[in-house]
């Protein structure tokens, strides 16, 4: 995941003092999860999420290798947005129930269309599935947008749903630098922790899966 947050460049301090969209406008309209967070100005955020042949594909094949995915597999992406991922993994295994979930109807509405209906809006805190459902659950890029109180419901879910494996991918920091280049990017963030803060979260809500960090160097 790291290498794929690497490939796109970034500057912090124009994110900051841009004068159309201030940091606490940016952040006021990409909370909506709708047009603007997706497709509108890149200053507010992504500036146009567009599926882009072979972004996703080294992590696709990364994870289906990593986890012994299989046809047979039962696959959950939490934060899924318009399913690229999910479709890159489809194309490689094409499981029989493979899902996506994701708070913004705006990205689900405008999801890959060879996967559209495999994808629901809906709320991490309170997932739509039984107990131990999938072999494999995946979220990056996600739970650091919740609120402490949430995000120990969403990590609880996770375990909940899932029998073997799960993965979570989220910003953190290691130092001053990457913190402060973390506050000046992020516009909807609101878990900030270090990566030793992070494990002490994983460990005391009882998450037991993989995880990893994304880092604003």
């Amino acid at each position: 995941m790291s290498a794929l947050h690497k490939s796109t460049s970034r500057n912090y301090l124009a994110r900051v003092n841009d004068r159309e969209y201030p940091k606490e406008k940016a952040a006021r309209i990409a909370k909506k999860w709708d047009f603007d967070y997706w497709d509108g100005d890149r200053r507010i955020c992504y500036g146009g999420y567009k599926y882009i042949e072979g972004r996703w594909a080294s992590l696709a094949q990364k994870l289906v290798s990593h986890y012994c995915l299989t046809e047979r597999s039962k696959i959950l992406d939490i934060g899924c947005g318009k399913g690229y991922l999910l479709y890159d993994i489809s194309k490689i295994i094409n499981p029989k129930e493979i899902y996506g979930l994701d708070i913004s109807e705006y990205a689900i509405t405008n999801g890959k269309k060879e996967i559209k209906n495999r994808l629901f809006q809906g709320n991490c805190t309170q997932l739509p599935w039984p107990d131990n459902y999938f072999d494999f659950v995946i979220s990056i890029n996600t739970l650091h947008n919740l609120c402490i109180y949430d995000l120990k419901k969403a990590i609880s879910e996770i375990q909940r749903v899932t029998k073997k494996n799960s993965y979570i991918c989220v910003e953190s920091y290691r130092d001053e630098i990457e913190k402060t280049n973390l506050l000046y990017w992020q516009v909807t963030c609101e878990s900030f922790y270090n990566t030793k803060e992070w494990e002490w979260i994983f460990n005391e809500y009882e998450y037991t899966g993989d995880y990893s960090f994304i880092f604003f160097e």
